[in-house]
């Protein structure tokens, strides 16, 4: 039984571990993310190669759960949530998506959409 308990509190602190270490990582931003009305999910975006990877926060996967590709990216609607954070709702390959984060982080979102190459199309709202 106490190997049980030790194992279950091992796997625990790996999880803890692993999401300090994601939130705590270079270019990494705080950012909830909501697919297809199933209620706001917390993690972390990162740019990388053309797309913004959102890795959740409390899990055990290390890649990317959601790879959100810059090209075709189309922003809809931004609106100011309660809680401080901005959401925005967008469509494009990935399907129809809303991400909520800061105001610096939308920020940052925004400018890194609109750096796309010229032969890009975008549309931000």
């Amino acid at each position: 039984m106490a190997t049980v308990f030790i194992c279950v509190l091992l796997l625990a602190a790996l999880v803890v571990l692993r999401g300090f270490m994601l939130a705590r990582s270079r270019g990494s931003v705080p950012c909830r993310i909501r697919v297809a009305d199933h209620g706001w999910r917390g993690g972390v975006a990162r740019y990388a190669d053309g797309e913004l990877h959102w890795i959740p926060l409390i899990g055990l996967r290390l890649r990317p759960r959601h790879a959100i590709a810059r090209r075709g990216l189309v922003v809809s609607s931004r609106r100011e949530l309660d809680n401080g954070l901005y959401a925005i709702d967008c469509g494009g390959s990935a399907g129809d998506i809303s991400l909520a984060m800061s105001a610096d982080a939308l920020t940052g979102f925004l400018a890194w959409l609109e750096s796309a190459p010229p032969s890009a199309y975008l549309d931000v709202a």
